[in-house]
């Protein structure tokens, strides 16, 4: 029994048209909802891992009809539980280049470190892979790759050794004495870290004198910056730089980024009629 382990719904699609198309890659697919490279990951005396995390996601989406709820850490610790129970059973991580696939390799070494021979990461930096032109690119993301090419991933997967949890075994726990706002890929396994406001700066700089949309700022920083977060946290900033008056806003920030727009303090009060194609939010 496999439990094949994904960062995020979009990740987890064509892993699991691959474990269902390749036999020996028989197992479950768990979609890890969290997305740890963002936000607080320091609990408070009496709080619980997951209920720190779900209140940051409630305050990030900002939406009381949406129910928010991570509960990443109880379903690893039923996988954990499945390990002791079934001697068969081994876990595989499936790890982009991407710091939130390199933060929840972190978080899940110590809860595996009992269970390292079993434990398996299949490591996709720097790799090529063919895209449906049957040409060779570096994929960023899980949810890039063809599910017959993460077949063919498969046969990376290797037991994480002591060697490796005694390098990578402190990672989390020194991050988490930090406790900084983001944990971002400098490349490899190795992350840095910057304070939570770290892409204000490149949604001012997509900001006029004039009101824009503001999913038409994030979806520009999103799409020309190539940063690692969704809409969701960029929106959440975007509301932080209101409530800061570093930006002015028309309309409701606690709605939906179409329902409102944004501006640099000073020039006109004049809105561009320009707006993005509507888009689900993302974290």
């Amino acid at each position: 029994m496999i439990y094949h382990v994904v960062v995020g719904d979009m990740a987890a699609q064509p892993l699991l048209e691959a474990v269902s198309n390749e036999p020996s890659m028989h197992g479950e697919v768990l979609a890890l909802k969290d997305i740890l490279h963002v936000g607080p990951i320091k609990k408070a005396p009496g709080q619980s891992f997951s209920q720190l995390r779900t209140d940051f996601w409630k305050e990030v989406v900002n939406d009381e009809k949406q129910e928010i709820e991570v509960n990443d850490l109880e379903k690893l610790l039923e996988i954990t539980t499945q390990l002791h129970n079934n001697p068969d059973a081994v876990v595989w991580l499936w790890m982009a280049p991407w710091p939130a696939d390199v933060c929840a390799y972190y978080w899940m070494l110590n809860y595996m470190s009992k269970h390292l021979d079993r434990f398996y990461v299949l490591n996709l930096a720097g790799l090529p892979f063919l895209n449906e032109e049957g040409k060779v690119y570096y994929p960023k993301n899980i949810s890039e790759i063809l599910p017959k090419e993460l077949v063919k991933a498969r046969r990376l997967a290797r037991a994480v050794t002591p060697a490796e949890l005694e390098v990578d075994g402190e990672e989390w726990l020194n991050m988490t004495a930090e406790n900084a706002g983001m944990r971002l890929l400098e490349g490899g396994k190795k992350l840095y870290t910057r304070d939570e406001s770290y892409y204000d700066e490149k949604l001012a700089s997509f900001c006029s004198h004039q009101f824009q949309k503001a999913q038409r700022i994030v979806n520009q920083v999103i799409n020309k910056m190539s940063v690692p977060t969704g809409d969701l946290y960029l929106g959440w900033r975007l509301r932080k730089m209101v409530q800061n008056e570093t930006l002015l806003a028309d309309g409701d920030i606690n709605k939906s980024l179409r329902d409102f727009s944004v501006k640099l303090p000073g020039g006109t009060t004049t809105e561009e009629v320009v707006a993005e194609p509507s888009e689900n939010e993302e974290a």
